[in-house]
């Protein structure tokens, strides 16, 4: 398997991709693949956080991360957002969406992130490291299970004293 930045060329594959990957999920709008087209046309777009995962030339599976802010009394503090990460589903259970998401992390942390924040299933997430929001006073703007708002610091102490309510880009909710 190899994990690359996605590219133009990627967009129908993907879009394809994330559709399948979701089309049976029980807690979802069935509409990642087109937040996915609206993320990559906004401010919050980082290209080198979009990656997709590739076997024999096959692209099976793909992750976006993208920029979020956490508003804070002192001010706005900068995250990342993890949304969505997909694996078609004759691929899932192979361990290809874990690896997307450590080399997701890998990435990031390069480009000089310090945190990740994420609505997801809460026995899943953990294993990468990801801990309750609340743990650190992070507020999503929506309600949800406590248990599957997440955060991870991919930097020790990158969200020391950040407590506030999560502000995510205005294309998560068109």
């Amino acid at each position: 398997m190899k994990i690359r930045t996605e590219q133009k060329k990627d967009f129908d594959a993907v879009f394809n991709l994330i559709q399948r990957a979701f089309e049976k999920e029980v807690y979802s709008d069935h509409q990642e693949q087109f937040l996915v087209e609206r993320l990559r046309k906004s401010e919050a777009f980082i290209p080198e956080l979009s990656m997709v995962a590739e076997i024999g030339g096959k692209i099976v599976g793909h992750i976006l991360l993208t920029r979020l802010k956490i508003k804070t009394e002192h001010g706005e503090f900068d995250s990342l957002a993890l949304a969505p990460v997909s694996v078609l589903p004759e691929f899932q259970g192979k361990g290809i969406g874990g690896k997307l998401i450590l080399e997701a992390h890998e990435k990031a942390k390069e480009l000089g992130h310090g945190s990740i924040i994420l609505l997801g299933h809460e026995k899943y997430y953990p294993r990468f490291g990801y801990q309750q929001a609340a743990n650190y006073g992070i507020e999503l703007p929506f309600e949800a299970p406590k248990e599957n708002c997440m955060v991870i610091e991919l930097i020790k102490h990158a969200l020391s004293g950040v407590c506030g309510m999560v502000e995510y880009p205005k294309e998560f909710y068109l």
